[in-house]
């Protein structure tokens, strides 16, 4: 058995020996020139008037636009030029120019002449290039221009989406070189051969090539097409070997069916097995091997009931994951290939097994490590929030489905093609008009047809429709019954009512729908790392309130035996150039940062997911933190801390000192921790195994009740009005307080009330404008009006005062956001104002108001120093002239 084993190999070996020149596939990402704006092909080698920017591929135009003050960012057109040099023996060979993703229309000129282009900024293309190029001089290279165009195209999906549509060659490009008889490079930039398994089980399975085989000479070929299965060892599994001729510049298509395979090692998120396909064209007479093609396979099937969810491989599974984004911070989306990679490893260490490709298809990495590492996975294409009644928009559709299939068809890890993302978000024409209506029939209409194309392409894999949470709507206009199964984008609890809303909306699915399968295609809260919260409440942005939301959904999908599952909306937080948030231009509903720090939620979902132990200590990137004593007496502040874990019980000690132990429920557990003044080191660990820990590292302030405390003496202070909330500034690491009414000894606002902005119900107080002039929004998002003064009771000593404004009415009309059904356009009368502020009964700011420094919409901050003696303390009174006074934030320290 050793020396066949050992045969075998050797055998392998030669049949793979060969495999070195027969497809050479080579980057071009590095030393391309960029020019961003309007040109014309008789501008590019004008160096007097085009200024070429140095590159290298991935590279994306928009890194910084997209988080600036100014609303918008460059959508329009990009060049890049590059020298290419070609092997001159690639003249007897068929050269190809792929790239595998560029965002959003792409033409392609080479010495001069126009080689092709592609419409669509999420699927790969290719062009034959031989034609174009010159071989003789190869010092002299070839002159490559590309023209990238990301500007707003009515006939181009997605049209309008909660994502940025960044520009630029932001994947890969590659040189391919093939011998004049390869297998299809002109398949949709497709592998050109498509496996599938149409007969799979524990005991037997077997897989299925087809495809075509290109022969580009002026000479018949008689070839062989041999393939073998392998498997994870490298031991031959499975043989299939036939002839085939191929006339003279012909695409010829071919077909292997497998012989059975007995008792296969199935694919699963558990156990990943994949065997390896290997695919050879030889030239029957001389033997000489002359393409290659390689793929993984996974043996396994599934399906999905409308009343039992989600089977694989025979087994019930709850579907768990999250939804996908490929932008990172200063990145824009042009990531390297290891990064797309990390995000699925991060779905599969919270305990994932199925991710969401949301809401277009993305680099050819991500389904490569979903294959290898377990993740079952959905793809879609962007047809997002509306779509326009053209023909050139459902070709342009249609085109991108198929693109899609074919280019992601060899990924055992897919189950799911979709498309149209709540496309019923945002409809044309009025609401009760006639347009409205046809325009209804022809969503539908062009659903239908991608429907019909998708299970063309692939009938071997589900179809699926995600919609926002209008049931009637999706149900009277159609969708609900075109596609196998119905996603359902869901937040009860956070735009729309509360939480219980979910299971009353899943009941209703159920009742009227009772076969169709559905999935939670989205839910999520917005958790700006930053805030905390005592008491939060909804839309409040906190980490808090997102723990609650995610802990009553997570139970409703994991109890519900109709709900096939669900993808967290989203795994990371992502660019929304239009949003205006606490932290502006951003979707903060990721469980993960934008520059990949898990948040609180995460370490929730490893708790409730994963099989191995684990113990996570929540907010311990909180690591600055403060509070104020209600007794002066008090040597501790008693602050909640929540610790995550699968263990039965966890034990939590604070410098050293047990705070004994704890029984988890649903995933974690609440201490209330006695912190110190100063620094504090916490560990938490399984009651039963003490290796299965974690730590934190906190510095605690405590702020006495006195500000004339000798055992808390008083060095700094910062205080957010208007806001209920903690807040702390990422670069400086302080930490801003909650407003409190001043009590004598201590310190506090007097007079006025919280302002809450007009015609958005959902925030509690303040706005969620972008405040210009900060990164800071938060501080100056919320305010008191009609404050009549600000009390410190400190000691004497000199003390640096800053006071923080912004003008939150601006007197614009401000567009709802489509994401928020609840808000509404709204147009708001201008601002006027004039106060004076006085420290210490001295004037400090006159007249101060709309007419001078009070810009709307953009901050402000005003320091001064104080010499404070005699206890008095420091007093800031403000008199109002015209309109309410305000304050938006108040910072004092202490200089000796």
């Amino acid at each position: 058995m050793i020396k066949r084993k050992i045969l075998l190999f050797l055998s392998l070996f030669c049949f793979v020996a060969g495999f070195g020149q027969e497809k050479i596939k080579q980057s071009i990402n590095s030393n391309w020139q960029f020019y961003k704006g309007k040109l014309s092909l008789a501008d590019l080698e004008n160096s007097k008037t085009v200024i070429w920017e140095d590159v290298n591929l991935p590279h994306s135009w928009n890194k910084l636009d997209v988080m600036d003050d100014q609303w918008g960012y460059y959508r329009g057109e990009g060049w890049y030029k590059k020298t290419l040099f070609v092997n001159p023996d690639w003249k007897n060979k068929s050269v190809y120019l792929y790239f595998e993703g560029s965002s959003q229309t792409t033409e392609v000129f080479i010495n001069g002449k126009k080689v092709g282009s592609h419409i669509g900024g999420y699927t790969a293309f290719s062009f034959p290039i031989n034609e174009f190029l010159q071989f003789e001089n190869p010092e002299k290279g070839n002159q490559i221009v590309v023209k990238v165009d990301n500007s707003y195209n009515e006939n181009i999906p997605p049209l309008d989406a909660d994502f940025t549509f960044y520009g630029g060659i932001y994947r890969d490009v590659y040189l391919i070189a093939t011998n004049d008889v390869h297998f299809d490079m002109t398949n949709y930039a497709s592998e050109g051969i498509f496996i599938t398994t149409p007969e799979v089980s524990s005991t037997l399975s077997k897989f299925k090539l087809e495809g075509n085989i290109e022969n580009n000479s002026k000479l018949s070929k008689e070839i062989i097409i041999t393939t073998k299965l392998l498997d994870k060892n490298n031991i031959e599994v499975s043989t299939l070997s036939f002839s085939l001729n191929l006339n003279p510049n012909s695409k010829t298509a071919f077909s292997q069916l497998s012989k059975p395979i007995q008792n296969p090692k199935l694919w699963s998120p558990d156990e990943p097995y994949l065997y390896k396909l290997v695919a050879v064209i030889s030239d029957k007479k001389t033997k000489e091997q002359l393409d290659l093609f390689s793929a993984p396979i996974g043996f396994r099937w599934f399906s999905f009931s409308g009343d039992k969810g989600f089977f694989l491989n025979g087994k019930p599974t709850k579907l768990i994951g999250a939804n996908r984004h490929q932008d990172y911070k200063d990145l824009a989306n042009a990531l390297p290939d290891a990064l797309a990679e990390k995000d699925m490893q991060l779905i599969k260490d919270m305990g994932g097994n199925f991710v969401r490709i949301a809401h277009y298809p993305q680099d050819p990495s991500v389904l490569e490590a979903c294959d290898r590492i377990g993740l079952l996975a959905m793809v879609e294409t962007p047809e997002v929030n509306r779509i326009t009644e053209t023909k050139a928009f459902e070709d342009n559709s249609i085109e991108m489905q198929r693109e899609m299939i074919r280019q992601n068809f060899n990924h055992p890890s897919v189950i799911v093609w979709a498309n149209m993302n709540e496309v019923l978000l945002r409809p044309r024409y009025d609401e009760k008009s006639a347009e409205r209506q046809t325009y209804y029939k022809n969503v539908a209409a062009l659903a239908q047809k991608l429907e019909n194309a998708t299970r063309e392409e692939d009938p071997t894999r589900y179809t699926m429709l995600p919609n926002h949470g209008n049931f009637d709507l999706y149900n009277s206009v159609g969708l609900t019954k075109i596609p196998m199964i119905v996603g359902w984008n869901l937040y009860y609890g956070w735009y729309d009512g509360v939480f219980s809303g979910l299971e009353t909306f899943l009941e209703k699915h159920h009742k009227l729908l009772p076969d169709k399968p559905l999935v939670i295609t989205e839910f999520g809260a917005d958790a700006d790392r930053r805030m905390r919260a005592d008491n939060p409440q909804k839309f409040d942005k906190t980490m808090d309130y997102a723990m609650l939301y995610h802990k009553h959904y997570l139970n409703a999908i994991e109890n519900i035996d109709y709900v096939a599952g669900g993808t967290i909306w989203n795994l990371v937080e992502f660019n929304s150039e239009g949003r205006a948030e606490s932290w502006p231009h951003m979707n903060n509903k990721g469980i993960i940062s934008w520059d990949r720090i898990p948040k609180d939620a995460y370490y929730f979902y490893q708790a409730r997911l994963l099989k191995k132990p684990v113990v996570s200590i929540g907010s311990k990137n909180w690591t600055n933190r403060s509070g104020v004593l209600s007794l002066e007496n008090e040597s501790v502040f008693y602050q909640d801390l929540e610790v995550f874990s699968n263990e039965k019980e966890v034990t939590l000690k604070i410098n050293g000192q047990s705070l004994g132990s704890q029984k988890i429920k649903e995933g974690s557990t609440i201490f209330k921790v006695p912190f110190k003044n100063g620094n504090n080191f916490v560990e938490a660990f399984s009651t039963s195994n003490e290796s299965v820990k974690d730590f934190a590292s906190i510095h605690f302030t405590i702020y006495a009740p006195n500000l004339n405390s000798t055992k808390y003496p008083f060095e700094n202070i910062r205080v957010n009005l208007g806001d209920q909330r903690q807040y702390t500034d990422e670069l400086t690491q302080q930490n801003w307080l909650p407003e409190k009414a001043y009590t004598k000894g201590s310190w506090g606002y007097v007079g006025g009330e919280i302002y809450k902005m007009s015609g958005n119900p959902l925030i509690p107080y303040g706005t969620n404008k972008l405040i210009k002039g900060t990164e800071n929004d938060p501080i100056y998002q919320t305010q008191r009006e009609g404050i009549e003064a600000f009390k410190f009771d400190v000691p004497d000593g000199k003390y640096e005062l800053t006071l923080y404004f912004a003008e939150l009415i601006s007197g614009n009309t401000r567009e709802a956001l489509a994401y928020n059904l609840t808000e509404k356009n709204q147009k708001e009368e201008k601002a006027f104002r004039v106060f004076d502020v006085l420290v210490n009964e001295q004037l400090f700011l006159e007249n101060f108001g709309n007419n001078n420094y009070l810009e709307p919409e953009k901050a402000v901050d005003i320091k001064t120093t104080i010499f404070v003696k005699d206890g008095k303390g420091i007093q800031v009174d403000f008199k109002q002239k015209t309109g309410k006074t305000i304050l938006n934030g108040i910072e004092l320290k202490r200089i000796f």
